[in-house]
Parts: C-alpha cells; structure tokens; sequence
C-alpha cells in the first residue's frame, strides 16, 4: 500500500497529504511523493511531465486521457493515484519504445486522421488496445473498439480508415510501402501528409497546457456567481496571508485602457463595477502550485449588490429594462438592416404567404483543449503570451492597449489549437495572465477545467426569426421578410460581425426582388455570445430553408423544384446590390439532385400516406443512421 506523509496538516490551505508511488511508467521504474488526491494524469503529466496524453474533460467521457495500466486501457482522469502502485503504465509518449512511429501512428499520419490532433493520442492508445484483443477488426468493430472515445474536427472516417490500414499492414495483407509518403502523388485531391501530424500522433506536439517553465506560477479565476450585481467591495488579504501565493488580480491593477472587443471595446479583463453572467471573471491568483491559486481565489471576500437582471433579449429591448452598457440604448448591440425592392407590394401580389418562427439554441463549442494560457516577460521587457487564439493579432493590439505598453513589447504566440471552431477568438484570459507575469516576475501558466470553460466562454448565438414570404402558384417568391433577434449575452464579442453576415446570407442564393431583413442582436445577462462555424449564417439559412420546405409542401411541390424557380442566373444581382456574372447554384443542386438519385415530389409524402422515398438506401448513399450497435450477433469486441 501506498505511504501517507501526514506531516501537511489542515493548516497549510492548498497543500496535501504526500502519498509514495512506485510504478514503472513506459519500462522505467519511478518512484515519487506526490498529493493524496492526484489523479493518474496529474502523475503522468505534473510529476513526471510526459505531455502526450492530454486531459480533455476531467470525467471519463473523452477519452483523450487513456492510458494502459498493467496492459489496461484505462481513463486516467478517473484513476486515483494510488491504483497504479506498482503497476506497470504505458502512455503515448513512448509507445514506440524508442523505435519511431508505430505502425498505427505512421497510419494515423497517411490517412491525414489528425486535425487539431488533442484527440489522437487517445484515439492512437484506443486503437492500439483494439488491434491488440482482436488482431483483424471489420469496421464495425473498430467503430465499437473506439467509441470511448470522442474527435470535435475529423468526423472520425479518416481515423478508422488509419485503423483499417494498419491493421492490414500488420496482418502483411498491405506492404509497409503503403505507410510512406507518396511525394509523386498531386497535392491538390490528393491526402497530403500534414507537417504537424507526427507531433499529434506521438503526443510529443506541444498545446498550451503542456507548457513549462521554470519558476513557473499557476492560475486561478474566481468567478462571479451572479448574473448581475454592482461590485461593492474586494477584500483578497485572507488569499495573499496565504504562504505561496504571489499575485492577487483585481480590475484595479489594470495600468492602461480596460477594455477589449472583436467590434465593440465593451469587456474589461476582469470585471469593473459591475458583474454581468454568471462565471465572468472577479479577481486571479497566482500561487506556487494549482491547488494553492484555487484554495486562495475561494478566500477573496466580494461584497455584492444585486441587481435585476434581463435574459430575455426581447424584454431587454424595452423601454425601462435593465440597461446593461449605458452606450447601448435598449440594449441593442447591433441592428442591421438590408431594404431591397417594396416588400408589402410584394405581398400584394402574392398567391400563398406563409409565416412562420424558428427559434435556434445557444451552443457550446466543446472543443476538447479546454483554455490555457502560458505568460512571461522577456529580458528586455517584453510581454510574451502563448495561447490557442484565433485571433492573435487583434489580441496583441488589445493587449498592448490593456497593458499601456507599446506594440513593440507586445507578442502574442498562437500555439497548437486544440479545437476552436470560432470559440478562441475572444480574448477572455490572456490579459490576466499577462498582468500576473508582470507583477509577479515569473512565468505565469492558466489551464481552465472543462467547467469553467462551459461557464466562461462564448456560444453560439440563439436565434429568434420571425419568417414571411410571399410566392406565385408556380413557386416564384416575390417578396421576404425576416425579423431576426439574437441574444448576445453581457459583452458585445463577435455579434455585430454575426448580425452583419446572418443578414446578408440569410435570404439564400435566390433571386429576390423585394426584401426586408432586420437582424438585431441585444445585450443580457446571460453568458456571452461569439464567434461559431458560419459565424451567423447557420441560424437564418436554416430558417431560409426550413421555410421553403414549408413553402413547397403548401405548393405541393417539389422542394428541389422550388429552389430551382428561385436560384440565382447568371447576371444575378443580389439583395445587397452586388453584380454576379457567373453563378453556378442550378448546376451544384442539379449535380447534387443526381448524385443523390432524389426522388421527386412534396416533402410531406410520407404523412399523406403515399408511396415511399425510392431515393433513400440506395448504393453508395449512406445510409439512415439507426440506434444500437452494428455488430453482427456474436461478435465482441
């Protein structure tokens, strides 16, 4: 059984009881005193800083922490320390034994598996403990082999083609040939190997949480637990009595301008006056170790005053609302507005109008590199901050603004990105850390839990769009009119760049005469809105095209035909007044329509009771996805 020091009493907040372990971790026998509460991940990658196995959730559900234990696959994340005492442990860091690539890491690199590569150790460990029960999976069983396991980018089909060729590779039913590259073969259509896969899937590439430096400080943020409150008071004595810690963070000991914003300056690094959701950023620690910064930032005493908030972004355009930033009257952070054409007119001559609201929700990112960040000063005095952001020069400009220095001492270091999709563009840390390496003199390192990152960080923006169109009997539209209303949280972000391109791409690539698009997003208390894929157009395209299917079943017509009636020709101009020479969108559906062997007819066919689809099941479709396994009956894995 593991040893217990119980010399640490209750006394020293933030440290623990030390616990002996001895293992041998990939063929090296380690023995360490570590804490008490330690995790196998902490062991692996805090007290012997093997990097590659990455911690993505904190809760089983990942995967990208799996390791080996006595021949095991194991999530690390959930083991206790103490389980692996004299045990035998395997990571990805040495998989290879020292020999290169393993056959399925050399697969991983060909098949182009890894995108933003936080997922492939995991996946790599996953697989190796596949191919290692079951020697020549199908794949179906390589699909059940990695279903503990979770990728954000790749959509998982260049992975299990990776399993797949390895498997034969291993098996000699392929030449080793098929894992080298192919220079001969045309970049262009072709998998072109990535210059960055042999870090992703060794595990030896370097995210912002595998960062060290000696001297090195950790982070911690208390958070505010209300939506809306003024700040009366910060008392943070009781966090700095506490031996260990270097730097307590307020508002206060911001030198320069406390402001930063995508489009609007309206965010200041920690909050100033007032707090605005639940989870914004009060006061930071910096401490010798992560559970010193956490055990002080709980000591900081904040005095509140709460106040009504708003969350409704339809009340907060009220008269007589809460008014969340003075500069923003009603709340609006954006209004944008498209007029093309006379649009009652244009219902005038309608046929058919058909109106209808489509609500979208608020979603969470969930790329699996939770935030971190690592900050320090230069010898000559510059401020060096290394972090996933998608957005580093805008960061630096803020930064050097926020820190009342000049650009010149300013850098900002984009390192490895694992998973952003639009939620790393805001720079909601970084000026912490900045301001902690300059206060304390020493290397600053800020990881987020998978908690704190569902808490602080941005969403995508819910949508509310009140939808009406007019159309001819033979389909034609001769007029649209779209009411869009998005809420965008406390801060500004990125939602009047997501207002402007929701209206300019929401009426679709249609040909239409007489248009009315508002798109307004407003300010409320809950967690701010920002940057996600199609950045705005996915809300109200969707819209657009859930309500021509509405429109088509109305018409009984054919929804392929409608959009057909109604898609930009050449020579097009659009509802913003742009001038199109060439358009190819009949020639893309129609190809599409092909490819697909769509079968014609109203969308709602089925619910009439007539015959059904021809078009779904067919060869070299996909087919319908059903629930439960694949596995043939008697199969294991």
């Amino acid at each position: 059984m593991p040893k217990v020091n119980s010399s640490i009493t209750e006394k020293n907040i933030g440290e623990h009881p030390l616990v002996e372990i001895t293992a041998t971790v990939n063929g090296r026998l380690v023995s360490r005193s570590v804490p008490n509460h330690y995790r196998l991940i902490d062991f692996v990658r805090e007290e012997l800083h093997l990097t590659g196995n990455k911690e993505g959730c904190g809760a089983g559900e990942c995967g990208t922490c799996s390791m080996f234990v006595d021949g095991v696959l194991v999530k690390s994340c959930l083991m206790p320390v103490q389980k692996i005492m004299n045990s035998a442990v395997e990571t990805v860091d040495d998989l290879d034994r020292d020999a290169g690539r393993t056959v399925l890491q050399q697969a991983f690199h060909k098949c182009g598996s890894s995108q933003c590569g936080y997922c492939i150790p995991g996946m790599v460990m996953a697989a190796t403990s596949l191919l290692r029960k079951m020697p020549n999976p199908d794949r179906e069983q390589i699909k059940e082999g990695l279903g503990g396991n979770i990728c954000r980018c790749t959509g998982y089909q260049k992975i299990i083609d990776a399993v797949e060729l390895a498997r034969d590779v291993i098996n000699k039913k392929l030449p080793q040939s098929m894992l080298e590259e192919n220079l001969a073969e045309p970049v262009m259509g072709a998998r072109t190997p990535r210059l960055d896969a042999p870090g992703k899937v060794t595990g030896a590439i370097k995210y912002a949480a595998d960062m060290e430096l000696a001297n090195m400080l950790h982070m911690a943020v208390l958070r505010s637990p209300h939506a809306y409150a003024k700040i009366v008071s910060i008392d943070a004595s009781a966090a700095l009595a506490i031996p260990g810690v270097e730097v307590v963070l307020t508002s206060e000991d911001v030198p320069g301008i406390d402001n930063f914003g995508v489009f609007i300056e309206d965010q200041p690094i920690m909050a100033r006056e007032y707090v605005r959701y639940v989870g914004e950023a009060v006061a930071a620690v910096a401490a010798e170790t992560s559970d010193i910064a956490l055990a002080a930032s709980k000591l900081i005493k904040v005095k509140y005053e709460l106040l009504d908030g708003v969350f409704d972004p339809h009340l907060a355009m009220k008269d007589g609302a809460p008014q969340l930033h003075q500069f923003a009257k009603n709340n609006i952070t954006k209004h944008t507005k498209i007029r093309k054409g006379d649009v009652e007119e244009g219902f005038k001559q309608a046929d058919l109008i058909v109106e209808e609201t489509y609500q979208t929700a608020k979603i969470e990112h969930a790329y699996l590199e939770p935030e971190a960040g690592l900050a320090y000063v230069e010898s000559d005095g510059c401020v060096t901050v290394h972090s996933p952001s998608q957005n580093i020069t805008h960061h630096r400009h803020a930064l050097a603004k926020i820190l009342g220095r000049p650009i010149n001492k300013v850098r900002m270091i984009m390192s490895t990105v694992g998973g952003g999709f639009g939620g790393k563009e805001d720079m909601i840390y970084q000026g912490m850390l900045a301001l902690a390496a300059i206060k304390s003199r020493r290397p600053v390192r800020y990881v987020f839990t998978r908690e704190e990152s569902f808490i602080a960080s941005a969403k995508r923006h819910p949508f509310s769009i009140q939808y009406k169109m007019g159309l001819k009997k033979n389909g034609k539209i001769v007029a649209t009119k779209m009411v869009m209303v998005s809420d965008g949280g406390a801060y500004a972000m990125s939602t009047p760049g997501v207002m402007n391109k929701s209206a300019i791409l929401g009426p679709g690539p249609y040909q239409l005469e007489n248009v009315w698009v508002d798109a307004i997003g407003v300010y409320t208390n809950n967690t701010p809105s920002g940057a996600m894929r199609a950045f705005g157009a996915f809300q109200s395209e969707f819209a657009t095209e859930a309500h021509l299917d509405l429109c088509a079943e109305k018409l009984k017509m054919d929804p392929i035909q409608l959009r057909m009636v109604n898609l930009m020709r050449d020579g097009a101009t659009t509802h913003t007044r742009q001038k199109i020479d060439r358009v190819l969108a009949v020639d893309c559906l129609s190809a599409v329509a092909d490819l697909a062997g769509w079968d014609q007819g109203v969308p709602n066919r089925h619910g009439a009771g007539k015959e059904t689809r021809k078009d779904i099941g067919q060869s070299g479709i996909r087919q319908s996805c059903t629930l439960g396994t694949h596995l043939k009956q008697g199969e294991k894995v």
